[in-house]
């Protein structure tokens, strides 16, 4: 734990995350076929308030512990960059367990909360993909209702052998579960909004419905791990573009610019608070002088 967190913390992946966030548009976006920029703004705007207030304020609603939504947002922004600099978006979920744990919470209420957060967003994203039209399939459903089974299973030993490992604080009801599914719902949506506005940037429309049944065919693939941009979930993407008709040249450079453009917010939010947060915490580390010193 020492060395990861010297590792969040260093000044080398703060100058890398930034270098990336800044040459992946640069590299990108002048490859790409003409786009046009309003509807990708049309499209990305709603994107950042479902990535940047939506998420955020749902892992807020499943973690009672005290810290305020401005916090959460904060944290949230920054751990979207760490997520886009590291393989699988790791980064991400391990900046928040740091958050959570650094704000006084224990470590097994933070891997709690965290994965409850991902696994509320997980059955959104599955209602979304069902109400897409895209059909399930039955391995995905075994896979999943196997883990399940596995963590319940562990869940039960800890009970029994290590009860200190169990979280100490309450899961939360039916209510902010529900809370958590509408944010996450909501979320989905404005994703399906900048895929909308990224494929009418290159010149193409499709009808919504036809975008939310590409999107959720997608998401079927997301369960395999990539990076940022040049994923399965995002291979599946293109596919499903050109199956409804979108050439494959402008599927690609759809699905390039949706992937380029959320560099921008995570930059902008992120690194900002990045920053303000690694001073926060400097400013407790350090001593304060002493009184007529200078």
């Amino acid at each position: 734990m020492n060395r990861l967190r010297a590792v969040l913390h260093s000044r080398a992946l703060m100058v890398v995350g930034i270098a990336v966030a800044l040459a992946v548009p640069a590299l990108t976006l002048p490859r790409l076929p003409q786009v046009s920029l309003l509807p990708l703004l049309l499209g990305l705007l709603p994107w950042v308030v479902g990535k940047y207030v939506l998420c955020p304020l749902r892992w807020h609603a499943l973690t009672d512990a005290g810290f305020s939504r401005r916090w959460h947002l904060r944290a949230y922004a920054e751990s979207e960059l760490l997520g886009l600099v590291t393989p699988g978006h790791v980064g991400a979920d391990l900046w928040r367990l740091r958050r959570l744990t650094t704000g006084g919470l224990g470590r097994a209420d933070a891997v709690t909360s965290v994965a409850l957060d991902r696994f509320v967003g997980a059955i959104g994203l599955s209602v979304f993909v069902v109400f897409a039209g895209t059909a399930l399939p039955l391995r995905t459903i075994a896979i999943a209702i196997g883990v399940a089974a596995l963590v319940l299973g562990a869940l039960l030993v800890l009970r029994v052998v290590r009860p200190g490992l169990l979280p100490s604080r309450p899961l939360p009801g039916p209510r902010p579960l529900a809370h958590g599914l509408l944010l996450s719902a909501g979320y989905q949506a404005t994703t399906a909004a900048l895929l909308l506005g990224s494929v009418a940037a290159t010149g193409h429309t499709l009808a919504p419905l036809e975008v939310l049944a590409a999107f959720g065919a997608s998401q079927v693939a997301g369960a395999l791990p990539g990076p940022h941009g040049a994923s399965p979930r995002d291979g599946a993407l293109v596919v499903g573009l050109v199956a409804l008709g979108v050439p494959w040249l402008a599927a690609a450079a759809a699905v390039a610019v949706k992937a380029a453009v959320a560099w921008l917010p995570a930059l902008v939010l992120g690194g900002t608070s990045l920053l303000v947060t690694r001073r926060e915490l400097r400013r407790r580390v350090l001593p304060e002088p002493a009184p007529g010193v200078a």
